[in-house]
C-alpha cells in the first residue's frame, strides 16, 4: 500500500509504494545466492495489497516458480488485485484482515512462507477519496472504515459513545493531550455526520499550533478514531504474531509503520522474538541462543532524502525486519 500520513498537508494523491527498495532488498533479497540468478522461488505474502504497488515490484523479483499472495480488508482493493491476477498467474488475492492470515494460508494449504510484508494504517487511495471519510480536509461522510461493509462507522460510534469513552480513545490511540476537551465538545455537538463537522469542531476546541511544521488540530483525533473503529491495534498485534509464525526458517517479516504507537508495537514484538527468554536467578542456564526465535535485520529504516523529495508523505514511515531462525 501507500504511505499513511499523519498530516494530510504532507502531499497528495499519487499512489507510491513507500520504502520500496528497502523492502525488496531485505525481504526478497534475503534469498540464497544460488537462488538469486533465477529469482526467488518461495511463497511471499503482501498482507496489505492496497493498489498493488509493492506487489508488482515483488513479482518482478520472483522466479517462474515463485508465488505471491495478496491480502487486504478493503473491498476496493479487489478490482486491482483481480487485474493483477489476470496478468500474472503467480499472484492470488484474498480479502482478509491481518488476524485472518493463518486461516487463509491453511485454506490454501500453504506452509512456511519465505516473506511477509505488512504495511500498517490508512493508504493514500483511501485518504484521497473524501467519500471514505478518512480526511479532515475534505467534506465526506464520517465513516473511516477500512471495509465499509463491516462494523460501525466513526459517526455511529461517536454519536452513541459516552464522553469518558471518547476521551479515553483519543488519548490512547491519538496521544491527544486535549482529549477530554474534545470529547466534551463532541458530545455537546452531536449528532455529527461529516468529516468537516468533526474537523471544525476539534479546531474550535483546540488552539491551532504555531510554526512551519504545525499539524492540523484534528490530526490526532482522526487518527485515534480511525484506529479504534478499525480495531487496528488488535489487528497489528495478531498480524505480527501470525505473520512471524507463518514463516519458514530463514523467512522474513517486514513491517512498515507510520506513527509511534504502531512502531512501538513492532519494536517490542521483534525485541521479544530476538532476545533469549529471561530465566530465574540461581538456575543453571545453557544454550540460551537456542531459545531465540528471530534475528533483527539491521535497525529501523527510514526513507532516503531522494524518496522524501519525491514523496513527502513518506516522511513518517519506518521499516523493521526480522528473520526467523528457529
Amino acid at each position: 500500500m501507500t504511505e499513511r500520513p499523519t498530516d494530510e498537508s504532507a502531499g497528495a494523491g499519487e499512489h507510491v509504494p513507500v520504502l520500496l527498495q528497502e523492502v525488496l532488498t531485505h525481504l526478497v533479497g534475503s534469498s540464497r545466492a544460488s537462488e538469486r540468478a533465477d529469482g526467488e522461488s518461495g511463497i511471499f505474502v503482501d498482507a496489505t495489497f492496497g493498489r498493488g504497488g509493492h506487489s508488482r515490484k515483488l513479482l518482478e523479483r520472483l522466479s517462474a516458480q515463485g508465488q505471491l499472495l495478496g491480502l487486504d480488508r478493503d473491498p476496493e482493493a479487489l478490482a486491482e488485485a483481480q487485474r493483477l491476477a489476470g496478468q500474472d498467474p503467480r499472484f492470488s488475492f484474498c480479502q482478509a484482515r491481518f488476524s485472518e492470515l493463518q486461516d487463509v494460508l491453511k485454506d490454501q494449504q500453504i506452509e512456511g512462507v519465505r516473506g511477509v510484508l505488512m504495511d500498517v494504517g490508512v493508504s493514500s487511495p483511501q485518504l484521497d477519496r473524501p467519500e471514505r471519510g478518512f480526511s479532515f480536509t475534505a467534506q465526506g461522510p464520517l465513516d473511516m472504515r477500512m471495509n465499509p461493509e463491516e462494523g460501525s462507522s466513526a459517526a455511529e460510534w461517536l454519536n452513541q459513545a459516552d464522553e469518558a469513552e471518547i476521551a479515553q480513545v483519543l488519548w490512547m490511540y491519538g496521544e491527544e493531550r486535549q482529549s477530554r476537551r474534545i470529547a466534551r465538545a463532541i458530545v455537546a455537538a452531536r449528532p455529527l455526520t461529516t468529516t468537516l463537522e468533526l474537523a471544525d469542531l476539534v479546531s474550535q476546541a483546540v488552539p491551532r499550533p504555531r510554526g512551519p511544521q504545525r499539524k492540523h488540530p484534528a490530526t490526532r483525533t482522526f487518527q485515534a478514531v480511525r484506529i479504534f473503529v478499525n480495531e487496528e491495534a488488535q489487528e497489528l498485534d495478531q498480524g505480527l504474531q501470525q505473520g512471524f509464525s507463518s514463516l519458514a526458517v530463514g523467512g522474513r517479516l517486514a513491517v512498515i509503520s507510520f506513527h509511534s504507537l504502531e512502531d512501538r508495537k513492532v519494536k517490542h514484538a521483534f525485541r521479544q522474538l530476538s532476545q533469549p527468554p529471561k530465566m530465574p536467578r540461581r538456575l543453571p542456564v545453557r544454550n540460551l541462543d537456542q531459545e531465540v526465535q528471530g534475528r533483527l535485520i539491521g535497525g529501523p529504516m527510514k526513507p532516503s532524502l531522494a524518496e522524501l523529495n519525491a514523496n513527502p508523505r513518506s516522511r513518517s514511515a519506518t521499516l523493521r525486519v526480522i528473520e526467523k531462525v528457529r
